[in-house]
């Protein structure tokens, strides 16, 4: 069933890529000073495959997407799982009789 009216469901992740302007810093020299970048609304965040620059909405919401996944990430890198050979050894497996741990061994 396809949707016709009202806002997506979920919200679609936009890819992001340096300003090219700034190049990602998110000011441009000025001739005294550095100025907020006009072309990436001082975010020194373009949509990728267009270039152009998005609504601060919008910008709020792709930032966040993005930093929700890195914070994920992160997570995961730091709760290392055991590899497949040493978990299957240290953990029970209930593999062996009655339910008991089976190592091989």
């Amino acid at each position: 069933m396809k949707k016709s009216q009202g806002p997506a469901f979920k919200k679609a992740v936009i890819e992001l890529a340096q300003c090219p302007l700034c190049r990602g810093r998110a000011v441009t020299q000025g001739v005294f000073h550095e100025l907020p970048c006009e072309h990436c609304n001082a975010s020194g965040w373009v949509v990728a495959s267009t270039g152009g620059s998005l609504t601060l909405d919008e910008l709020v919401t792709q930032l966040s997407m993005r930093l929700q996944s890195a914070l994920r990430q992160i997570e995961q890198l730091k709760d290392p799982q055991a590899s497949w050979p040493e978990e299957t050894y240290q953990g029970c497996n209930r593999r062996g009789a009655g339910g008991t741990n089976y190592t091989g061994d």
